[in-house]
């Protein structure tokens, strides 16, 4: 795993870089996830390996440093990694997102449009309101999600079937899930749909066949986004499904502008 220190931060963010000759996929990971955790069996798959892939964990998360004083905005997210970006001297690149990595790709996408080649998103958020676990998180009072609201989730996930999202959010900053909530559910202008809508790179959009039927995808191909379906998954895929999350990567990077 290598690290990058944020040039006015003191803090740093911790990465897989796997070898490949082909354009880099940038993976960013959902609420209360990480990309070290969720993606090293997707990143693997044989449908992948032509390509270099940076697994990031964003601060507050998985591996990465969890400072108590950084803002925790979707676009604060983006702002830093394009400093990294910068760093590492990538020409051209692609972004993958799920979730809630979806809205950062986006953010990080238009500030960046001429160099990302390519976006594959996975159930991303594209519009205000947040999702089932952000607006449950927003919903309360930020003091009383850190002393009790966190652990509380942490328990809840464990005695359900989704253990291995109860185990990546246990070592989240709980600061970083409750702001990154609030963001997700604020929303911002123009909204992440506006920007994914104009861009003017191939645009795919994953969803999980679990989490179907959806009114939005039909919205998206009116649109101009390329719609893939992983079967036997809903929005956990990469977890559900990595072979079949990676050959949809794949054909969305197969799409010409």
């Amino acid at each position: 795993m290598k690290e990058y220190r944020i040039s006015n931060l003191r803090d740093k963010i911790r990465y897989h870089d796997f070898y490949g000759e082909g354009e880099p996929i940038l993976f960013l990971h959902g609420l209360g996830s990480a990309s070290s955790f969720d993606y090293p069996n997707v990143a693997s798959q044989e449908y992948l390996l032509g390509n270099r892939r940076i697994l990031i964990d964003l601060l507050g998360a998985g591996y990465s440093d969890k400072p108590v004083d950084f803002k925790y905005s979707v676009k604060g997210h983006a702002e830093y990694l394009l400093e990294f970006i910068n760093h590492i001297g990538l020409e051209k690149y692609v972004l993958f997102g799920h979730s809630m990595g979806g809205a950062v790709a986006l953010s990080l996408a238009d500030l960046d449009r001429d160099r990302v080649s390519n976006i594959v998103l996975s159930e991303a958020n594209l519009d205000n309101g947040g999702g089932f676990a952000s607006r449950a998180i927003a919903a309360y009072e930020m003091d009383a999600f850190i002393s009790e609201g966190f652990n509380k989730i942490i328990t809840e996930s464990r005695d359900s079937s989704d253990t291995n999202w109860s185990a990546s959010l246990s070592v989240w900053l709980p600061e970083a899930v409750y702001l990154m909530s609030k963001s997700l559910v604020d929303g911002q202008t123009p909204s992440w749909r506006e920007i994914l809508y104009s861009l003017k790179c191939p645009k795919t959009f994953i969803y999980g066949e679990n989490s179907l039927p959806d009114s939005d995808m039909q919205v998206l191909i009116d649109n101009n986004v390329h719609v893939e379906v992983v079967k036997n998954a809903g929005h956990s895929m990469a977890w559900e499904n990595p072979e079949g999350l990676a050959r949809a990567i794949l054909n969305g990077l197969k799409r010409n502008a």
